[in-house]
Protein backbone atom coordinates (compact mmCIF):
# COMPACT_ATOMS: atom_id res chain seq x y z
CA UNK A 1 0.00 0.00 0.00
CA UNK A 2 1.29 3.40 -0.73
CA UNK A 3 0.15 6.78 -0.63
CA UNK A 4 0.74 8.68 -3.79
CA UNK A 5 3.46 10.84 -2.12
CA UNK A 6 6.45 10.69 -4.56
CA UNK A 7 10.01 10.45 -2.49
CA UNK A 8 12.12 10.58 -5.46
CA UNK A 9 12.94 10.17 -9.01
CA UNK A 10 14.83 7.34 -10.33
CA UNK A 11 16.03 6.27 -14.15
CA UNK A 12 14.76 2.94 -15.21
CA UNK A 13 16.72 0.40 -17.35
CA UNK A 14 15.28 -2.91 -18.88
CA UNK A 15 17.48 -5.73 -18.33
CA UNK A 16 15.95 -8.28 -20.37
CA UNK A 17 13.86 -10.84 -19.03
CA UNK A 18 11.06 -8.90 -16.71
CA UNK A 19 13.93 -7.24 -15.10
CA UNK A 20 14.34 -3.79 -14.18
CA UNK A 21 17.73 -1.78 -12.85
CA UNK A 22 16.51 1.73 -10.95
CA UNK A 23 19.02 4.27 -10.34
CA UNK A 24 18.05 6.83 -7.94
CA UNK A 25 20.57 9.83 -8.08
CA UNK A 26 18.45 12.32 -7.59
CA UNK A 27 19.42 14.17 -4.00
CA UNK A 28 16.45 12.99 -1.91
CA UNK A 29 16.86 9.59 -3.14
CA UNK A 30 17.60 8.65 0.77
CA UNK A 31 14.09 8.36 1.32
CA UNK A 32 14.38 5.28 -0.87
CA UNK A 33 17.91 3.72 -0.24
CA UNK A 34 18.11 4.31 3.96
CA UNK A 35 17.00 0.96 4.66
CA UNK A 36 15.75 -0.75 1.43
CA UNK A 37 15.93 -4.33 1.71
CA UNK A 38 15.15 -7.11 -0.53
CA UNK A 39 11.81 -8.16 -0.58
CA UNK A 40 10.28 -4.36 -0.42
CA UNK A 41 7.74 -2.74 -2.10
CA UNK A 42 8.58 0.18 -4.14
CA UNK A 43 6.01 1.88 -6.52
CA UNK A 44 8.12 2.78 -9.25
CA UNK A 45 5.55 4.91 -11.63
CA UNK A 46 2.82 3.90 -9.71
CA UNK A 47 3.33 0.04 -10.38
CA UNK A 48 3.98 -2.02 -7.18
CA UNK A 49 7.44 -4.17 -7.78
CA UNK A 50 9.70 -6.12 -5.45
CA UNK A 51 13.16 -5.38 -4.70
CA UNK A 52 15.54 -8.49 -5.72
CA UNK A 53 18.60 -6.65 -5.59
CA UNK A 54 19.56 -4.02 -3.72
CA UNK A 55 22.56 -1.32 -5.37
CA UNK A 56 24.94 0.87 -4.13
CA UNK A 57 22.31 3.51 -5.54
CA UNK A 58 19.29 1.96 -6.22
CA UNK A 59 18.10 -1.86 -6.62
CA UNK A 60 17.02 -4.60 -9.41
CA UNK A 61 13.12 -5.24 -9.55
CA UNK A 62 11.51 -7.91 -11.74
CA UNK A 63 7.86 -7.52 -13.18
CA UNK A 64 5.61 -9.86 -14.31
CA UNK A 65 4.68 -10.01 -17.73
CA UNK A 66 1.09 -9.36 -16.76
CA UNK A 67 2.15 -5.81 -15.65
CA UNK A 68 4.12 -5.48 -18.62
CA UNK A 69 1.42 -5.48 -20.94
CA UNK A 70 -1.20 -3.17 -18.12
CA UNK A 71 1.80 -0.57 -17.67
CA UNK A 72 4.29 1.66 -19.31
CA UNK A 73 7.12 -0.06 -17.72
CA UNK A 74 9.62 -0.68 -20.24
CA UNK A 75 8.20 1.17 -23.22
CA UNK A 76 10.48 3.77 -22.58
CA UNK A 77 14.51 3.32 -22.29
CA UNK A 78 16.43 4.96 -19.69
CA UNK A 79 12.47 6.44 -18.66
CA UNK A 80 12.81 9.08 -15.47
CA UNK A 81 10.16 7.22 -12.77
CA UNK A 82 8.55 8.26 -9.63
CA UNK A 83 9.11 6.48 -6.35
CA UNK A 84 7.87 5.65 -3.59
CA UNK A 85 8.45 3.32 -1.07
CA UNK A 86 5.33 1.33 1.00
CA UNK A 87 3.37 3.00 3.56
CA UNK A 88 4.25 2.03 7.23
CA UNK A 89 1.87 1.44 10.04
CA UNK A 90 1.96 4.59 11.75
CA UNK A 91 2.69 6.51 9.10
CA UNK A 92 1.26 10.18 8.16
CA UNK A 93 -0.78 9.28 5.40
CA UNK A 94 -0.72 12.71 2.86
CA UNK A 95 -2.23 11.43 -0.03
CA UNK A 96 -4.86 8.36 -0.36
CA UNK A 97 -4.84 4.82 -0.69
CA UNK A 98 -2.89 3.71 -3.33
CA UNK A 99 -2.36 -0.06 -4.48
CA UNK A 100 0.17 -0.06 -6.73
CA UNK A 101 -1.92 -2.19 -9.75
CA UNK A 102 -2.76 -0.43 -12.48
CA UNK A 103 -5.79 -0.17 -14.30
CA UNK A 104 -5.35 1.16 -17.40
CA UNK A 105 -2.80 3.95 -19.60
CA UNK A 106 -3.84 7.04 -19.83
CA UNK A 107 -2.20 9.79 -22.38
CA UNK A 108 -1.75 13.90 -21.62
CA UNK A 109 -4.28 15.43 -24.01
CA UNK A 110 -2.61 19.07 -22.89
CA UNK A 111 -1.23 21.39 -20.06
CA UNK A 112 -1.24 24.47 -19.24
CA UNK A 113 0.84 26.94 -17.37
CA UNK A 114 -1.76 29.67 -14.98
CA UNK A 115 -0.34 32.27 -12.55
CA UNK A 116 -0.17 29.10 -9.78
CA UNK A 117 -0.21 25.75 -11.30
CA UNK A 118 -0.18 23.44 -14.31
CA UNK A 119 -3.72 22.30 -16.12
CA UNK A 120 -3.24 19.29 -17.47
CA UNK A 121 -6.01 17.09 -19.20
CA UNK A 122 -5.78 13.09 -19.59
CA UNK A 123 -8.01 10.84 -21.78
CA UNK A 124 -7.41 7.22 -23.14
CA UNK A 125 -5.30 6.45 -26.04
CA UNK A 126 -7.31 4.77 -28.74
CA UNK A 127 -5.47 1.21 -28.35
CA UNK A 128 -6.11 1.44 -24.51
CA UNK A 129 -9.63 2.80 -24.50
CA UNK A 130 -11.29 -0.16 -24.15
CA UNK A 131 -9.43 -0.46 -20.54
CA UNK A 132 -10.11 2.78 -19.49
CA UNK A 133 -13.88 2.38 -20.17
CA UNK A 134 -13.91 -0.58 -17.68
CA UNK A 135 -11.55 0.23 -15.29
CA UNK A 136 -10.96 4.10 -15.16
CA UNK A 137 -13.91 5.77 -16.74
CA UNK A 138 -16.22 4.98 -13.88
CA UNK A 139 -14.64 6.47 -11.00
CA UNK A 140 -13.77 9.44 -12.33
CA UNK A 141 -15.56 11.97 -10.25
CA UNK A 142 -14.88 15.39 -9.86
CA UNK A 143 -13.15 16.41 -6.97
CA UNK A 144 -12.54 12.44 -6.36
CA UNK A 145 -8.58 11.01 -6.33
CA UNK A 146 -6.80 9.55 -9.08
CA UNK A 147 -3.29 8.07 -9.46
CA UNK A 148 -1.49 9.13 -12.07
CA UNK A 149 2.51 7.79 -12.13
CA UNK A 150 1.93 7.23 -8.89
CA UNK A 151 1.46 10.41 -7.88
CA UNK A 152 -2.05 11.48 -5.89
CA UNK A 153 -3.65 13.94 -7.27
CA UNK A 154 -7.44 15.58 -7.43
CA UNK A 155 -9.45 15.38 -10.51
CA UNK A 156 -10.35 19.03 -11.25
CA UNK A 157 -13.10 18.44 -13.70
CA UNK A 158 -14.57 15.85 -15.91
CA UNK A 159 -17.04 15.01 -18.09
CA UNK A 160 -20.24 13.15 -17.23
CA UNK A 161 -18.82 9.96 -18.79
CA UNK A 162 -15.39 9.85 -17.37
CA UNK A 163 -14.16 9.77 -21.02
CA UNK A 164 -11.61 12.77 -19.85
CA UNK A 165 -10.45 14.24 -16.79
CA UNK A 166 -8.23 17.61 -15.76
CA UNK A 167 -6.39 17.88 -13.02
CA UNK A 168 -4.38 21.30 -11.72
CA UNK A 169 -0.90 20.30 -10.41
CA UNK A 170 0.91 22.91 -7.75
CA UNK A 171 4.12 23.87 -8.87
CA UNK A 172 6.33 21.45 -5.90
CA UNK A 173 4.42 18.40 -7.42
CA UNK A 174 5.15 19.45 -10.89
CA UNK A 175 8.97 19.85 -10.43
CA UNK A 176 9.05 16.84 -7.94
CA UNK A 177 7.76 14.48 -9.88
CA UNK A 178 8.29 13.59 -13.75
CA UNK A 179 4.93 15.18 -14.69
CA UNK A 180 7.06 18.09 -15.95
CA UNK A 181 8.81 15.44 -18.48
CA UNK A 182 4.95 15.30 -20.05
CA UNK A 183 4.35 16.54 -23.60
CA UNK A 184 0.81 16.26 -25.62
CA UNK A 185 0.90 12.26 -26.58
CA UNK A 186 2.85 10.89 -23.70
CA UNK A 187 1.77 7.63 -21.50
CA UNK A 188 0.81 7.49 -17.90
CA UNK A 189 0.06 4.63 -15.58
CA UNK A 190 -3.38 5.35 -14.35
CA UNK A 191 -4.88 3.76 -11.18
CA UNK A 192 -8.49 4.16 -9.86
CA UNK A 193 -9.70 5.07 -6.19
CA UNK A 194 -9.86 1.47 -4.29
CA UNK A 195 -12.67 3.31 -2.16
CA UNK A 196 -14.49 3.96 -5.15
CA UNK A 197 -14.66 0.77 -6.56
CA UNK A 198 -15.46 -0.73 -3.68
CA UNK A 199 -18.46 1.48 -3.22
CA UNK A 200 -19.22 1.15 -7.20
CA UNK A 201 -19.26 -2.91 -6.59
CA UNK A 202 -22.20 -2.66 -3.81
CA UNK A 203 -24.30 -0.43 -5.95
CA UNK A 204 -23.83 -2.94 -8.73
CA UNK A 205 -25.21 -5.84 -6.76
CA UNK A 206 -27.43 -4.01 -4.66
CA UNK A 207 -26.17 -6.14 -1.45
CA UNK A 208 -28.20 -6.20 1.22
CA UNK A 209 -26.90 -5.82 4.90
CA UNK A 210 -26.67 -8.57 6.98
CA UNK A 211 -25.31 -8.26 10.63
CA UNK A 212 -24.05 -10.76 12.75
CA UNK A 213 -25.83 -12.22 15.76
CA UNK A 214 -24.22 -10.26 18.26
CA UNK A 215 -24.63 -7.01 16.08
CA UNK A 216 -28.44 -6.93 16.14
CA UNK A 217 -28.57 -3.09 17.09
CA UNK A 218 -31.56 -0.68 15.72
CA UNK A 219 -28.89 1.04 14.20
CA UNK A 220 -27.55 -1.75 12.06
CA UNK A 221 -31.04 -2.90 11.18
CA UNK A 222 -31.82 0.58 9.69
CA UNK A 223 -29.44 0.10 6.95
CA UNK A 224 -31.04 -2.21 4.66
CA UNK A 225 -30.00 -1.68 1.02
CA UNK A 226 -26.72 0.66 0.29
CA UNK A 227 -28.39 2.84 -2.57
CA UNK A 228 -27.42 6.18 -3.71
CA UNK A 229 -29.27 7.84 -1.93
CA UNK A 230 -28.58 6.41 1.64
CA UNK A 231 -24.74 7.07 0.37
CA UNK A 232 -25.96 10.85 -0.04
CA UNK A 233 -28.02 11.13 3.04
CA UNK A 234 -25.50 9.77 5.16
CA UNK A 235 -22.45 12.08 3.54
CA UNK A 236 -20.76 9.51 1.06
CA UNK A 237 -21.39 11.44 -2.13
Amino acid sequence: MFTGLIQSLGKLKSLGNDYFQISCTSSNSYQILQDLAIGDSVAVDGVCLTVVEVLPQGFVAVASPETLRRTTLGAFPDALVNLETSLRAGSKLGGHFVTGHVDAIGSLAASTQTANAWEMKFAAPPAANAAWQRQIAPYIVSKGSIAINGISLTVADCDADGNWFEIAVIPHSFSETNLSYLQPGSLVNLEADILGKYVAKFLRSGRQTQPEPWEETPAIKSLGTITPEFLAEHGFM
